[in-house]
């Protein structure tokens, strides 16, 4: 997104999933992709540019996310992931593989094994016993626990800030299905928390050092890899619902992809070098990282 702008004013084209479209014209609004030529380009369909092939692959982050395969005329095949979880992450074979390092260091592993989803809804369960629950994530992930929350039959109302009420209509025109939402501005919505009756508000992770004080408030965060949740103050806690693969996952995608080159995204953290140095010294194959920016 930070150099959506640029790339649409200098490229030909900017290729990106129907879903991700529908969620830009959200956060920047429907004229923003208007400065450039934006082409949908759908999990499985294949692009023909000049001598080379652009395919996208599902990536298991937040909706609309892709893989992108480039074969080029001699069969060369480069993969970019982008962000994912392996879990329902289809692996692509390479010949140059580029990877996200978030969780990059051997130190980001999750040493547990339980049901993150039940935990979470139980922990919902638990808060909403005693009115309403706050939800603090990112864009993505909290319509990914409206939905986890939907399926597992939860009853309550769901009230969104406007931001997070927009985002959520379009993951629903793009398939998801998170029940019934109340934006926070509707009358019903208001009394439900004036009143503290159960029911579960999502807002913006950016909002949560003045909202829902007082009441059970739930973060949902990939950065917990010892524990499933921790208590993080009176009546508040952590969930640790990751949307990227941790360190055991990003080299098993490699190990599995059989690269002759790997190379680490380095942009969001600085695991990137240590990324590539333990796919070096582990699985025997050349990995550098990218440059920082």
């Amino acid at each position: 997104m930070m150099g959506l702008r640029q790339s649409l004013e200098a490229c030909e084209k900017v290729l990106m999933t129907s879903a991700t479209k529908d969620l830009v014209d959200v956060m920047k609004g429907p004229l923003f992709l208007m400065g450039g030529y934006a082409e949908p380009l759908d999990y499985g369909r294949t692009l023909q540019y000049e001598d080379e092939r652009i395919t996208f692959f599902k990536a298991d982050h937040i909706l609309g996310a892709a893989q992108v395969l480039v074969e080029d005329a001699e069969g060369e095949r480069i993969v970019y992931t982008g962000d994912f979880r392996i879990d329902d992450t289809p692996i692509l074979e390479a010949n140059v593989l580029v990877i996200e390092a978030t969780y990059g260091s051997p130190n980001c592993n999750r040493s547990f094994d339980v049901d993150i989803k039940d935990l979470l809804t139980s922990k919902v369960e638990q808060g909403l016993k005693h009115g309403p629950v706050y939800i603090f994530g990112y864009h993505g992930k909290l319509q990914e626990v409206m939905q986890i929350l939907h399926t597992a039959g939860l009853k309550a109302p769901f009230i969104a800030s406007e931001k997070v009420f927009q985002v959520s209509k379009a993951c629903e025109k793009n398939g998801m299905r998170l029940g019934h939402l109340l934006l926070s501005e509707q009358t019903e919505a208001q009394e439900l928390l004036e009143k503290q009756s159960p029911c579960v508000a999502f807002h913006h992770m950016n909002t949560r050092a003045n909202m829902g004080l007082g009441s059970f408030r739930i973060y949902v965060s990939g950065w917990e890899f010892n524990c499933p949740t921790r208590e993080t103050g009176d009546k508040e806690c952590s969930v640790a619902l990751s949307d990227h693969s941790d360190f055991e996952g990003l080299m098993e995608y490699v190990r599995r992809s059989k690269p002759k080159l790997v190379i680490t995204e380095n942009y969001r953290v600085s695991h990137a070098e240590t990324l590539a140095k333990e796919i070096r010294n582990r699985l025997g194959i050349s990995a550098v990282a990218l440059p920082r920016r």
